[in-house]
């Protein structure tokens, strides 16, 4: 059984997309000191506010989805347990 590469499993592409994902980062940072932005609220006129937003929101995402995950999390097995119960439930009715 031959396992074949596509184009996103290889790691030299990973490479490649993460280092322009940080040229791109690098680049959108610099723009931030050249181009004069409209702001409405104080702080939107802080260097870097922005990434600094996405990242706490980002944070903060993956900390109220882990909190979710306590609630809405089933077993495994989840999915056989309903259609067994609901199999039974027919053999019962006939």
């Amino acid at each position: 059984m031959s396992h074949s590469q596509d184009f996103f499993d290889r790691p030299e592409t990973l490479r490649w997309i993460l280092r322009s994902l940080y040229a791109i980062c690098a680049v959108l940072f610099g723009l931030d000191f050249v181009i004069h932005r409209h702001s409405v609220h104080p702080w939107e006129g802080l260097y870097g506010f922005y990434p600094v937003y996405g990242f706490i929101g980002c944070v903060v995402l993956v900390l109220v989805a882990k909190w979710m995950r306590k609630g809405l999390m089933r077993g495994e097995d989840y999915y056989q347990q309903v259609n067994q119960s609901a199999k039974e439930e027919t053999h019962v009715g006939d």
